[in-house]
This record gives structure tokens, sequence and C-alpha cells, in this order.
């Protein structure tokens, strides 16, 4: 859409006085009729999509009223319209009490749900006064918008409907929010609470999704995930980048205007501005809200917003009032959900994405779907003969599962009339990343440009820095972009470099965040042996084999000077291992940056060493023990430690050389596997009393 050009003249108009020279007052003037003109402008472009002047006339109205700003700071208002690029990073977010709760709504996924509803409110108000509201039920990220003076306060997120987070500066970024009430048709009143839902349109969210690719950065899973995280963005200057719409649909809250009805209030809502939600309409009956519901759902697939239902609420406000609220939900409204899409939907688009080892990873971007109770936007497509052998184009409409009820995937291709297939799906000649020629390992597609390639590097120290590796907090993928994306990391050991000054001017830092991550990184110089090795990345070595590598050498040093044969040698190694291990030490550029790395002042915590005498005796010694599923006295980590403490070697994967699984709630595919391959399994309370009353002798029972 594109501003009309109506050769506006006026504020901003050249050969406009120097804002500098001009007194505070004559500034105040020329910004106040900046203001009005801006405003309008924003709410007939973003809310009425009805523009009137060209972008470039409008980047000159708001050029100027930012000059005088700059010139005379104190008619930098609040509701000023430059507010809408963001202010400088907050350190957190402020708790807000919201002006009234902000309730859930009732469900229903039968019409017989929703004439019982119905029957309920005739029974307590009578036929006459049962008049419905229907609008769609939004799947965004409800937001609650205060204005005082008809100005915008504060804007609160749902939070636990009693007490939001205070995301007001990201708020004021978004066009379709009315930094102050339109006046000329209602007064604006002295108090006003909205409620409203940000959402993001699909098509704003595959743009958004698209630039990240481009940019080496991964992609959001949903809409609704992607609206959440920009409104709790620290640095509204982010927000400001993101495509978000706020649509309001109810007044909670009103000093100085009053309305007998919810219609009333809507109708009130667009005369001050607001953007509403579309086909929002009356109805006196089920079978009016049930062929609503119909129409929507029909619809649902050619709609460019998520919608997972329609709203029927009561009309007249004074019965809303008589029939209250639980604590839960209002008894005066219902949601009448659609059934969640299952199993199939549509490749939106297909992209390459470049992993830490180089491997470039084809991955469907689908039409968000439910599997198993789980919202699925994704999945990979493993590699370039998978992708052959299924022939997934983009468009395709496709049947998803979870493989082991966790890792999407997609099973096969539905053949659709409806509409002709895309063209077949290539990789790509060139790394998208760094441009590097790739090339065929078996069925992988690798990108050989190691320590070149940006996004190698990206993942290599987002993997440095996570959970099972050194643990650094604040260090994930999107910290590691913008260090990669800005030249301040072009290595591991940049990393130990890094200063207070360096971080402060990135986007989402301040002075304390910069502090905390600086202090994170190098607190972790001082670090188990076990989780460096599984930070470096060494092909084939995970948490156990490293533990392993860590209890055996006792030393880094002597890990990289072993030969073959010894490392074949340590149990749970063997020859492919060991093989790739001295490969990984012997690549000049590794050695080489390891060299720098090492140089940065580690200090290393070496495991253990093996329990000999009585604990030995107890059984545990050298077996070789999984654990699965979450564990109900105590975090599964600490029933490692324990095992370790007496001598057990703690996997992460079954295998046939698997000694004792232990099974905790929810299990997954690794008690499966066990049943499989024969291996013992335990459940906690028979683990934890074996651990409490160890027999002597050889055996684990």
């Amino acid at each position: 859409m594109t501003r009309h050009v109506a050769c506006e003249a006026g504020p901003g108009a050249p050969g406009a006085a120097d804002p500098g020279k001009l007194s505070l007052g004559e500034a105040a003037a020329e910004a106040a009729g900046l203001h009005e003109s801006l405003h309008r402008h924003n709410r007939l472009y973003y809310v009425e999509a009805a523009p009137e002047i060209s972008d470039s006339a409008y980047d000159a109205l708001f050029r100027r009223l930012q000059a005088l700003e700059a010139a005379h700071p104190s008619l930098g208002t609040a509701d000023s319209p430059t507010r809408r690029v963001g202010a400088d990073p907050l350190e957190t977010l402020p708790g807000i009490e919201h002006a009234a709760p902000m309730l859930s709504l009732d469900s229903a996924r039968e019409v017989a749900e929703v004439r019982r509803f119905d029957d309920r409110l005739r029974k307590a108000l009578g036929d006459e006064e049962v008049r419905y509201v229907l609008e769609p039920k939004l799947d965004g990220a409800s937001l609650e918008l205060v204005y005082v003076g008809g100005v915008l306060e504060r804007a609160v997120t749902r939070g636990n409907g009693r007490v939001g987070e205070g995301v007001t500066e990201n708020v004021r970024t978004i066009r379709t929010v009315p930094l102050r009430l339109r006046r000329d048709e209602l007064p604006a009143p002295a108090f006003l609470a909205v409620r409203g839902e940000a959402m993001m349109h699909l098509s704003d969210f595959e743009s958004l999704n698209q630039r990240r690719i481009e940019a080496d950065e991964p992609p959001y899973q949903n809409p609704r995930n992607a609206t959440s995280g920009a409104l709790r963005q620290l640095d509204s200057r982010i927000a400001a980048r993101r495509p978000l719409t706020v649509l309001a649909y109810d007044v909670m809250v009103v000093a100085g205007a009053a309305f007998d009805s919810d219609s009333e209030g809507i109708a009130a809502l667009k005369a001050w501005g607001f953007r509403t939600p579309e086909r929002v309409t009356l109805a006196r009956s089920v079978e009016e809200i049930a062929a609503y519901h119909r129409a929507f759902d029909a619809d649902r697939e050619s709609l460019d917003y998520e919608i997972d239902g329609v709203v029927a609420k009561l009309d007249a406000l004074a019965p809303r009032a008589v029939l209250g609220s639980t604590a839960h939900h209002p008894r005066w409204a219902i949601a009448f959900k659609f059934e969640p899409r299952k199993e199939v939907t549509r490749i939106d688009r297909i992209f390459v994405s470049v992993g830490r080892t180089g491997v470039l990873t084809p991955v469907a971007l689908l039409r968000p779907v439910e599997v198993g109770g789980v919202t699925v936007s994704r999945a990979s497509l493993h590699n370039r003969e998978e992708l052959e052998r299924k022939d997934l184009r983009e468009g395709d409409l496709v049947r998803v599962q979870r493989a082991g009820d966790v890792i999407p995937q997609i099973v096969e291709r539905i053949d659709d009339e409806t509409r002709v297939r895309g063209e077949p799906f290539a990789m790509p000649a060139a790394c998208p990343s760094c441009g590097t020629e790739p090339r065929a390992k078996g069925p992988f597609t690798v990108c050989p440009n190691h320590l070149a390639c940006r996004a190698q590097l990206k993942a290599r120290i987002a993997h440095f820095g996570s959970r099972g590796a050194l643990d650094i907090e604040g260090l994930g993928e999107e910290t590691a972009a913008l260090l990669v994306d800005k030249g301040l990391v072009g290595e591991l050991a940049d990393l130990f470099d890094l200063t207070v000054e360096d971080l402060v001017p990135l986007e989402g830092f301040g002075e304390v965040s910069a502090r905390n991550l600086v202090g994170a990184i190098r607190d972790r110089k001082r670090v188990e042996l076990a989780r460096f090795l599984v930070g470096l990345g060494i092909p084939e070595v995970g948490a156990a084999v490293a533990r392993d590598l860590a209890l055996h050498f006792r030393g880094i040093e002597a890990l990289r000077a072993a030969p073959e044969e010894a490392l074949a040698e340590i149990r749970g190694v063997g020859e492919k291992m060991s093989a790739a291990i001295r490969g990984f030490f012997e690549i000049p550029d590794v050695r080489d940056a390891l060299d720098r790395l090492l140089g940065r002042g580690f200090r290393f915590i070496v495991p253990e060493a093996p329990p000999a005498g009585d604990e030995a005796k107890e059984g545990w010694a050298g077996k070789t023990i999984v654990l699965t599923g979450s564990m109900k006295d105590g975090p599964r980590s600490e029933l490692a430690r324990e095992l370790r403490r007496r001598g057990a070697r703690v996997a992460g994967s079954v295998s046939s050389r698997t000694d004792l699984l232990v099974a905790g709630a929810n299990p997954g595919s690794k008690l499966e596997k066990a049943r499989r391959l024969g291996v013992e399994v335990l459940d906690e309370a028979r683990l934890r009393a074996r651990l409490s009353a160890p027999r002597a002798g050889g055996a684990v029972d």
C-alpha cells in the first residue's frame, strides 16, 4: 500500500526556518501542527488504509519534527510521533497492575455447549436482554492500553490477569496504536483502559522470517511467539522494526464517557482512532453464532492472520454486572473454538540452514499445525537425498508427525488438485552464508569454509555458551549473531576480549546487561574440562564421552597429543570416534585457534578419580547408565552426579552397551529403545532405594 500524493503544504515544507533559530514558542506552535498532521496520516495509512500523501512527503514532515525536537528537547512529549522509532533500552520490564482484571474466556468446541451457555443467560435475563456481539478470536498477545487525558500513558501485557509487564515504549512504536486519541467525532475521556490484541499478519511474519534467514538468524516458530518476543524487548528500537499490529476490541474502564452496550464501545474505539477486528456483527440466536463460526472457519486458510475461534459476548453492559464473573472468566461471554489444525498443513517455503559443522540442511517453514498437542511450524528435510526422494516443494500439502512424540517430521506429500505445484527445490550452488561452493559428503551438502563462514561461527559461539557446554548466561543465538555481525567476535578466543564498552552501543544492551555478559564470559575461564571439550564441538564427542576423555587424560594438552590407539582404548570411544577426535586436533586452523583460546588463561576442573575400595565394590563402577524423563524427588543432574561419584558412566543415549536405563515420568523413545535392546530398566524409586542401601559384591543388584 502506498500513500496517495495530495501535495500537502504546511509544516515541514522546503524553505522552513532553521529550528535552532526559532524561539521555543514558535517551535512549539510548528510542532503542534506537525503532531496533528502526522497523527492524521498515521491513522489514514495504518488504520483506515486510505493514505493521502506519498511516503516521501510523510518522511519530510517526520524529519522536520525530529529536527524541532532536537533543537528544543522539551517538545519531545510522550505522544510525539517521533516516539514510533523507539527509545533507549530498559534494564528490566516493570510489573504493573491492570486497571481492571484481564480475565480469560470460557470456551466451547461444540454447538451444544454454546446452546447451554445461551440457555443460562436467557434464564437469568430473559429473551429480550440477550443480544450478542460476535467477533473473531485473535491468536496473538493480549494488551491493556491506558490513556489519561487522551494520551497513551502505559501499555501492559496480560501477565497473570491482574499484573502484567509494562511494555509502553515498545507499544508506542506500533503504528496502529494511537499515541493520543482522535477527538473530532467524540471527546477524549479523562481516563480510558482498552483491551486489545497485539499480532503479526502472516505475510509480515513470513517476510520477517525471510529477513532473519538471509541474516543467518534462526526463523521464529510462529507469529504469536514472534509478537510476544517483540513486546518484551528491552530495546524498543528493535520492537520498532517488527511488523506488529494491535486491534482494540474492549473498553475495560472509562471515566468521562458512558456506553450502554459493547457495540457502542467498539464504535467509540473506532472514533478515537483505534483499529478494530473485522467482521464484528450482532446476533440474537445460537444458530446465528454457529453460522458466524462456520463462515470464519471456512475462510480460515485464506486469512492473513491467525484466529482460533470466534467470541460471543453479551452486548448490553448493565446485565453483565448482574451475571458477574468467576475468578477465571466472565459469565457473559464464550469463545467458540475451532478444531485445531491436525497433521495436514502446507509448506510455505523451504530454506537452507547452515549448521555449526557446515552442513547445509533444507528446512520447511510450515503453516502452523497442531500435532500431538504441540504447535509445529517448521520441520527439517534432513539432507539432499531425502528431499529428492520425497519430492517436496514450496506450496505442497503435507502430513506431519512428531517422531518419538518430539521431533517434527514430514511423513508424506498429499495430492492437492486445487493448485499447480511449484518448481522442484534444489540445494544452492553456494553457501547461503559465505558464498563458498559446497561439497557433497554422502547424502549431505557441506560448506568447507569452517572458520570464515559466518553462520558456522555464530552456531559455534552459541554452542560454546550453551547449557551443556560452558553455560554462559546471556550468550544465546541472537547475541552470538549480533557479536559476529558487528565484527566483535571472529573466533571463540575473541569472546574473552569483550568489554562493557564494546557491548553497550549494541541493540538490546544497557550498562547492566553488558556488564553481566562480560562477567559471565570471564567467569568461565575456570571451567570443568569436560564442559570445555563439549564446547569445542569435537566431532562425535558428547557429554558422556567428554567426561570419559577428561577423566582419562586429566588435561587438555595430554588429550591433544594422544594418538588414535590411546584414544580407541577408552571405554565408549572406539576406532571411528578416535579417528574423528585425532583428525580434529590435527587440522592446522583448529590447532591455531585452540592455542589462541587457551592463551586466554583457562583453569580446568578435572573430574574426581574413580572410586576405590568399598564404594567400587557397590557394583556401580564401570556401568553405563542412561537417565530419561523427569524425576519426582530431584533433578536428573543430582542423580547423575551421585552415580558418577560411585564410578558409573552416565550417557545421553541408549545403545547395546548401556547397562541400565532409569526412567522417570514421560520417558519418551529412550525407554522403547532400551526395551527393544533388552537393557534393564528401573524407575526412580527403585534406583534411589539401591543408592541408599548399596550391596556388597560386583553386581548392581
